[in-house]
């Protein structure tokens, strides 16, 4: 996590989350072909445009009237993390224990790319899914949320 998306996430955690009663998925900063300053953030029932509007508005308000946060021009985005989204964090691990996901991986792993399985245990080193052997999380290059079509 670099330091502009370590300020962000503390700014956003001190004054934000309990005036809109969100919780913060993540944070990205990232060089595309401008600077982005991507905020994910959903709360129970799942979160709306007005939400992401309204936490838009008041994260700006602050990065705007602070210089030392971000210098330069960038592009705030504020969104739920999708129906698909990201684990990342030991809370989303414990959170979504027992929902099928898919995990990518940096490289083959057992002759497979990418796997689907039920999240039953996530210690930091280890992921495991059910009726398969604990996964290095070293090897694994995402996990996500799976989605039934």
């Amino acid at each position: 996590m670099s330091k502009i998306e370590e300020k962000v996430e503390a700014i956003i955690n001190d004054k934000l989350l309990k005036q809109h009663n969100v919780e913060l998925v993540d944070v990205e900063y990232v060089k595309e072909r401008d600077w982005y300053l991507r905020v994910f953030i959903d709360k129970p029932g799942g979160i709306g445009l007005d939400d992401c509007q309204k936490f838009s508005e008041a994260l700006g308000k602050i990065l705007d009237s602070s210089d030392d946060i971000i210098n330069g021009a960038y592009i705030l985005e504020v969104s739920s993390p999708g129906l698909d989204r990201l684990l990342k964090k030991e809370r989303d691990f414990i959170r979504e224990r027992g929902k099928k996901v898919d995990v990518t991986f940096y490289a083959p792993f057992n002759g497979e790319k990418m796997i689907t399985g039920l999240l039953k245990e996530y210690d930091g080193k280890f992921l495991t899914l059910d009726e398969i052997d604990p996964i290095p999380f070293d090897k694994i290059a995402s996990v996500r949320l799976h989605i039934e079509f």
